[in-house]
């Protein structure tokens, strides 16, 4: 009985971290519409701490496509993933790492990283395990231009 436990368990784990690197994909190649397979459709996503709004996934999704429209390079990275679930609930802190370029006034990529952690409630649905609330909780920009428009850790 144990190793079911620890079967499922450890399913549920690689389906997490998945789903919080199906997340980067979403945003590095701007196809947003791979959100739905992220978030609940009621998820509240809170991007205060990088200077975007705090909303649920309809008018995120709205800020998303408008904001990462002057970015020529992102790249989303995450680690560090402390997974806890219980039942069909659980949340995740993971570390993230986000090269953001603009274009520079010399043609070349003018790039700033940002740092920082998404710390998540979890649930789980009949399509599998979905973030219901995301806290954006990015704690640094380095190098290059911060970008005067909000960042999308």
């Amino acid at each position: 009985m144990a190793s079911r436990a620890l079967i499922a368990s450890l399913r549920d784990r690689v389906e997490i971290e998945d789903l919080l690197t199906l997340y980067c994909t979403a945003i590095d190649s701007r196809d947003l519409d791979l959100l739905d397979r992220v978030f609940t459709p009621d998820a509240v996503i809170d991007y205060t701490r990088s200077g975007g709004p705090r909303d649920e996934l309809p008018a995120i999704r709205a800020w998303l496509a408008r904001v990462l429209q002057p970015f020529v390079l992102l790249q989303h990275m995450v680690s560090n993933f402390v997974i806890e679930t219980e039942g069909d609930h659980g949340t995740s802190v993971c570390s993230f790492f986000n090269p953001m370029g603009l274009p520079g006034p010399d043609g070349g990529v003018q790039t700033t990283f940002y740092g920082g952690f998404y710390r998540d409630r979890l649930v789980r649905t009949p399509a599998g395990w979905r973030i219901c609330e995301r806290v954006n909780d990015q704690r640094y920009p380095h190098g290059g231009p911060v970008a005067r428009t909000p960042t999308v850790g």
